[in-house]
């Protein structure tokens, strides 16, 4: 679950994110744009996966192999001291020392985890039914207000 929470909160930041800067980051790239003809982010229920090159989804593939790898020799490295989600990954050292603030912090991780993987279901069924990019549906999300 808290790998998925993770993708899903990756996911909920960059399907917005895409669908605002894709075609100037493809213009300026001389690449097509990956968005589908009305704007909407390339999913199954939208279509438009054709236009993602074969070449992207088998690197996609070998980067999360090669992280499952990893993973599983972290694993078995601490043994019984292993905690679901550790990839001794903390780079800013946000993650507290002490173990009450660590369970708090690891507590709203996957909170936010479940709350992003509902809104990622949101953003695809709201897309698939009105056809329209979530950030045209909703601009007061994702537009300045001045």
């Amino acid at each position: 679950e808290i790998k998925h929470g993770r993708l899903a909160m990756l996911a909920v930041v960059g399907w917005p994110i895409a669908e605002l800067f894709d075609k100037q980051i493809a213009q300026s790239l001389g690449l097509p744009s990956a968005l589908t003809s009305s704007g909407e982010s390339p999913s199954i229920l939208n279509g438009g996966l054709d236009k993602i090159e074969p070449e992207y989804w088998v690197a996609v593939v070998a980067l999360a192999g090669v992280v499952e790898l990893e993973n599983m020799n972290v694993k078995e490295e601490k043994a019984r001291s292993y905690t679901p989600g550790d990839c001794g990954f903390d780079p800013l050292g946000l993650f507290p020392e002490d173990k009450q603030a660590q369970l708090a912090m690891q507590t709203k991780e996957i909170k936010h985890g479940r709350i992003s993987m509902m809104a990622l279901l949101g953003f695809v069924a709201q897309e698939a039914l009105y056809s329209t990019p979530v950030t045209q549906e909703t601009p007061f999300f994702f537009q300045p207000l001045f």
